[in-house]
This record gives structure tokens, sequence and C-alpha cells, in this order.
């Protein structure tokens, strides 16, 4: 029997954290389910680095196997093009979601395809790796066989539910069967080893009813690591991606993979847990490597009650969202919202009803009345006060329920502990009115006692949602005029009362409240101009009446001058004959006429439009033309003009 070593708290040698995601699969774009997992790695980073320990946060792309070789033969392109192009999605959203990975890697990188080869090599000369024939039903979307036991109805994926394939192929064997029972029985001595509950006992229902020897090779496709020795195989892009949590180490031989195995802890979706918690330890059974602290498998998000589908329109993304609502507050629903490893349901309504209660009201207001009170009551200048507080005696409760559910993964718990705290700072305000203490003179003390706790109760409060909300955390700590910095700030470092005598920041709102009523009205609208575009109908201004439609003047007028605007990219500098005058009028034209194009042009001006000035020049008048657009840019344009010999300065009408 394997020896595993588990990390045991106050052992310094061991006081490291190696958090990864799944690896993710380069065939779309990224969802609200990558940025989901990406950010609760993120959080289990930034927090036990800021309990003190060493951590190293992994991340990167799957870039091998059927689908990426079958898309990119329907683009036009070659495997490499479209992995080189899409990885780079992934990548940038780490950095739009505030992400503190230490590496990012590639399946098609050299250090990762040395690593899984020598691996391979490894089993196969010991025997755990063999070849033979494979017949199976195979599901291309998904790259994997489907056992006949799990199959959908009409030999459909269960995961999927698109057809199955039945095919047969000389492939390589991996020797699962014979590690079953070490591994059953190590998930017996380890229970955090899968989870939560629900999926640990899956994962043991699943081995108890026998695991056969898997398949680990393909001769159908390119597109993926050679076997060692035998070329015609492509590893299997299975066993392919989930080396990456070594490969990224080094390989085995290393100092990096001495430093960092075992203290790993694997955060997947649950539609992966099968290869992260029956395939991956089995592999790491039969190379004598210990088996990975814990594996985490997080639930799926719905939208709206439905499940996201491209057909349906609804997939969520993140960087829309963002971008809509800011990063701090999308992280913050995220993991709010749902409790980390339940299904989980997404509702712009949910968010925007978060950010209205729980980031202006609770934590925004509490910020701003308390800075407001000591500009008022104390002249901008934090009060001296040397004792504790009500507020400060129930920070080592709250920091022992703290770390209790971050290490369980109970993200929403922790987020309702700090808002607790919160709510009871908000509270106590409430209680104590300072606006009646500055109007006694015997209870300035007492005043100073709270105004002081309530800065500090602030200061903490930050470095406690630093970890979800990093920026915030530190706009906080700006406003409140904090020394430091409370994403790098250590939990055990942080001392109660050292602040007095600071001068804070002007009080700006952390957090809008958001219109719910002009929301909903906008949301309809967007919705409304959604399903127009679906079904290609034209988006249609409000309408008006006859006599506003009349104030607007039109008049047939010749282009009689063009010149460039060495200021602009899009306009022209245009004069015009109306025949009763000569006007000045810059248009957007540039991209679709040369200038001899447009000069004797005749055309309709609106002549009554308010005049403007455009990149330094007086424009007097538009004129009309229409076109063609696609995503919002014109692709092509013609200009109106009248039909005949129509003298100039013609009203149109």
């Amino acid at each position: 029997m394997t020896t595993f070593t588990l990390m045991k708290e106050g052992n310094m040698m061991e006081k490291r954290f190696y958090v990864t995601t799944p690896i993710y699969y380069v065939n779309d774009k990224p969802h609200i389910g990558h940025a989901y997992t990406t950010v609760a790695c993120d959080v289990l980073a930034r927090y036990w680095r800021m309990k003190g320990y060493d951590v190293k946060f992994l991340t990167g792309t799957d870039e091998h196997g059927q689908k990426i070789q079958t898309s990119a033969a329907a683009n036009g392109e070659t495997p490499q093009q479209l992995v080189d192009r899409v990885h780079k999605t992934f990548s940038d959203l780490c950095d739009i979601l505030n992400a503190s990975n230490d590496d990012f890697i590639r399946t098609t990188e050299e250090r990762h395809i040395r690593v899984v080869q020598d691996i391979f090599s490894r089993l196969m000369k010991q025997g755990d790796i063999y070849k033979g024939t494979y017949t199976g039903y195979y599901c291309v979307p998904c790259e994997t066989y489907v056992p006949e036991n799990a199959m959908g109805e009409n030999h459909t994926c269960p995961d999927c539910g698109r057809p199955l394939t039945l095919m047969e192929e000389e492939s390589y064997f991996f020797r699962a069967s014979k590690y079953v029972p070490e591994l059953i029985e190590h998930y017996e001595e380890h229970m955090r080893g899968v989870m939560p509950k629900s999926r640990y006992n899956e994962i043991m229902s699943f081995l108890k009813s026998g695991v056969h020897d898997q398949s680990v090779s393909r001769t159908s496709l390119k597109w993926g690591i050679p076997v060692p020795g035998d070329e015609k195989h492509v590893i299997y892009v299975w066993f392919d991606a989930l080396v990456n949590y070594i490969s990224a180490l080094g390989g085995l031989e290393t100092d990096e993979f001495k430093k960092w195995w075992p203290n790993v802890h694997h955060v997947v979706g649950k539609d992966i847990i099968r290869f992260h918690c029956v395939t991956w330890p089995l592999v790491l059974i039969a190379l004598g490597v210990d088996l990975p602290e814990e594996i985490f498998a997080h639930g799926w998000w719905t939208v709206d009650g439905e499940k996201m589908s491209k057909t349906k329109g609804n997939v969520v993304d993140p960087v829309k969202i963002i971008n809509e609502y800011g990063l701090d507050a999308f992280r913050y629903f995220l993991l709010r919202e749902v409790s980390f490893g339940n299904d989980g349901d997404f509702s712009e309504r949910a968010l925007v009803n978060r950010m209205n209660s729980d980031l202006a009201n609770d934590l925004g207001n509490l910020l701003h009345r308390t800075l407001q009170m000591i500009e008022t009551y104390r002249h901008g200048i934090v009060p001296i006060c040397e004792c504790g507080s009500e507020l400060s005696d129930v920070l080592p409760t709250l920091m022992a329920m703290y770390d209790e559910s971050m290490s369980d993964y109970r993200f929403d718990e922790v987020l309702r502990i700090v808002w607790d705290y919160v709510g009871r700072c908000n509270k106590y305000i409430d209680e104590t009115m300072p606006w009646v203490l500055v109007k006694d003179i015997n209870q300035q003390a007492n005043l100073d006692y709270v105004l002081s706790s309530l800065y500090e109760s602030i200061r903490y409060t930050a470095l406690l949602i630093a970890p979800f909300m990093p920026d915030t955390a530190r706009k906080i700590w700006y406003q409140l005029g904090a020394p430091g910095d409370p994403v790098t700030t250590k939990f055990d470092d942080f001392k109660w009362g050292t602040c007095e005598g600071n001068r804070p920041n002007k009080a700006e709102i952390l957090f809008p409240r958001i219109d719910v009523k002009a929301w909903k009205k906008a949301k309809e609208a967007q919705k409304l101009a959604a399903e127009k575009k679906a079904k290609n109908e034209p988006d249609h201004e409000p309408e008006i009446t006859i006599e506003a439609f009349g104030a607007v003047e039109m008049r047939v007028a010749e282009i009689t001058s063009c010149e460039e605007i060495p200021r602009s990219k899009k306009l022209y500098k245009l004069e015009v004959n109306l025949g009763y005058e000569k006007r000045t009028v810059c248009s957007g034209i540039k991209a679709f006429f040369t200038p001899d194009e447009l000069i004797g042009k005749r055309v309709i001006l609106v002549t009554n439009l308010k005049p403007a000035k455009l990149c330094g020049v007086d424009s007097n008048g538009m004129i009309l033309a229409a076109s063609v657009k696609k995503d919002g840019i014109s692709e092509q344009l013609t200009l109106i003009k009248p039909e005949g010999d129509i003298p100039l300065g013609s009203r149109v009408s």
C-alpha cells in the first residue's frame, strides 16, 4: 500500500498550497463556467497567501483532440493556428478576472509534451500500459468512449446527448483495474480526497461497481502527442490533459515537483469528476506518486432557470457582464449566490439585487457614513482610542468561522459571515447614535471610541473581502487612508487600533445603486432589439407626427469640392451648392468614396440641422445616405440623390 502524505498544520516544510483549475478546452470562447472555476481558485490562492502559505496557482488550456482537428479543418486553418488564436481568449480572461495565477500552461508547449511522453513511457516499461484492440461507442464532442450501461437512449452520450459512434481501433490501454482496490482504500481513509460529500459518494459507488482498463491512445486522429516509439498512435486527450498538473512543475524528478506535491488542490466542474477522481489518481498510484490532498467538484450554472445553450442564445459571456456591472460585483455574486458544489442559476436581476442590497446598502453605506462622521465630527482625523471594542471582541470567533468555511470551500458561508459583521457594524451606528454624542460635551470620549471602532472594523472588513474582491478592498483602504495593501497583508499581521491619527481620503460612493425600474426598462429594450435582430427585422425609431417630420428641411444640393480632414480617418470636408447659397458640410463617407467620385454629385441635404464643429471644421448640414450594416459597422453606403434635372435648392418633402 502506497503511503500518502497529507499536509499537517504547523509543519512549515509543508505550509504550501498548490491550487489548480482544470485546463480549459479551446474549442469555443470562455463562458461563465470557466470564470466561476477561475475566480474560486483565485480566492483560494489569495486566501492561503494571506494565511502565510507559499501558494502556486495554475490554470491553462487543453489544446489537443478530435474536436480541435475537425474545427480547424472546417475553418480552413491548421490546428496550431486555431489553438493559438482561441487560447488567448482564456489567457485574457485571467487578466480580466484579476486572477493571480502563477502559471498558465498549454498542452501544445514542449515542456508539457516532454513530461506526458515521459510518464507514458514509464507506465509502458512497467507493464501498466499495453497494446490491444478497443471496440466501443465513442462520443466525438466529448472525446470519450461511453460504456453501454452509461449510454442515453438510442446510443446517445449521457453528458452532451449527441449520438455515439461505434468504433474499433488498435489502442494502448492503461491497466486501471489493477489499482482500483488501492484507490478505494485511500478514499475510505481520506474522505476529503473527493469533495463535496455527494461527489465522494458518487465516486465510491462508481469505483465499487468495477472499473475496466482504459484506452489511452488513438489512431484515428493526428492532432495530439505521439506515443513514444509508436507514432501512428496519439495519446488520448484526457490522459494528455491530466498530466498538466505535473508538467507545470517540470516533471516527476524536479525540485519544483518535490516542493509542491502532494499539497495539491484540484477544483473542477462536476462533468469531469471521473477523469479527475478515478483516472488521474489511478495513474498516480501506478506511478508511485502520492495523491492530491483534495479534488473539489462544483456544480453547473443555468440561466434564468434554463440550461445554457448556444442554440438558445443564453450563454453568459463573463466579459460582457463585467463590463456592465464591474468585476468585483461579478466575483462577489458568483461565490455568494450559490453554495459551491451545488448547481446555481444566473440571473442579472439577482446580480442587481445583490449589488443594491449587499454592496451599495450594506458595505458601501457603512464606509460612507463612517467617513462622513469622522470628517464632520473630528475634522477628518481618526480619533485616538486605546482600548478595544465590542466590534473587535468578536473577531477571533469570526476569523475561526471564516477559516473553517474557507477550508471546506463554503465561499457563500464565508461571505455571509463577513456581511453579518457588516450588518452588526451598521447596527452599531444606530445603537450608539454618534450624531447625539457629538452634541454632549461629556460624551466626547465615547464618540472617539465609536468612530475609532467603526474605522477599524471597516479596515478589518476590507481584509476579509480581499480574497474575493481585491480591487474593492484596496479602494476601501485608500478611502480610509490606511497604510499598506490589504491584498498582500497577512491576517495575523493585522493589529486593531494602529491607525489613530490617520487622515482618511474623501468619501466616495463604493457601489452606486442601480435604479431597478430604469434597468428593467433598458433590459426590455435590449431584449426586443435582440429579437428583432434574430428575425432580421429593422430597428425602428419611435413614431413621430407629420408636423415633426415637416420640421426637417431637406433640399437638393450639389457637391462642388471635397477635401480630406487631416485629423480624421472618416470625415471629408465638402463644399455644397444649394443654388441660393453655398455651405460647408462634414460627412463620414471617406471609407466609401474618393474625392473625384463625389465632386459634381447631386445629393439631399438636411439644411436646418443645428451647426456642429467636427475636427475643428464648422459643419452646417447633413447629407442623406442609406447603409448596410453588420455588427453595427457600415459595410456598404449609397448617397440619396434626386432623379432628373431638379433645380438646386428644391425642397424635398
